[in-house]
């Protein structure tokens, strides 16, 4: 194995294009092609080719083609009951975690791979690498975007068009860019679903 292959789960400076880096990677990508060639309605070849793609894929995991990965989704960790809407980017260059019944809105972007401030490092084409956490039963807004080693906590709600550049708690709505916690989950929330709209319980 390669010295540069070593530091992809790290958080080391290294060099993507190492050989055997982009050998494997295009593999990864390979399959990910397949994925997004498969019809809507060609729901069991989806699911066998996640199982394949993806580093965890648990039960019910349904990803909207089309899917966009570094390296196909073998980074990528998805607890049960997990969806993704249309055009997810997973950098996966390193481990992205998602939790159980998360949700994940259209062009949302989970980023692992960082590159250096410093000039010079860039123009050699340095990167490093940071996990990124997304807890239970989390719903992540359409075009949110979460930086390299952000963690978001369970039950939180993050908004559309959010960019996380920080850990975010769990039960809270947060927003904005940089995103920030709005509120707390409460009370409130047991009774409307959305603004002044009553959650009928003999309609559940």
């Amino acid at each position: 194995m390669s010295k540069m292959r070593d530091r992809l789960h790290t958080g080391e400076l290294y060099l993507p294009g190492d050989d055997e880096i982009v050998k494997e990677q295009m593999a990864c990508q390979d399959k990910l092609y397949e994925y997004n060639l498969t019809r809507p309605s060609e729901v069991e070849k989806r699911a066998e080719l996640l199982k394949e793609m993806l580093g965890d894929c648990g039960e019910g995991v349904y990803i909207e083609a089309p899917f966009y990965a570094n390296f196909g989704g073998k980074h990528c960790h998805f607890g049960n009951m997990v969806y993704a809407n249309y055009h997810l980017i997973c950098v996966d260059d390193t481990h992205i975690y998602i939790g159980d019944y998360t949700m994940i809105g259209p062009n949302v972007t989970i980023a692992t791979a960082g590159h250096p401030i410093l000039p010079e490092l860039r123009e050699q084409v340095y990167q490093y690498n940071m996990p990124v956490h997304i807890g239970r039963n989390c719903w992540i807004g359409a075009g949110a975007i979460l930086m390299p080693g952000v963690t978001v906590g369970d039950n939180t709600v993050i908004g559309a068009g959010s960019v996380v550049t920080k850990n975010i708690p769990a039960d809270v709505v947060a927003v904005g860019n940089p995103c920030r916690v709005m509120r707390q989950i409460s009370e409130h929330d047991k009774k409307y679903y959305y603004k002044d709209r009553k959650i009928i319980s003999e309609d559940l």
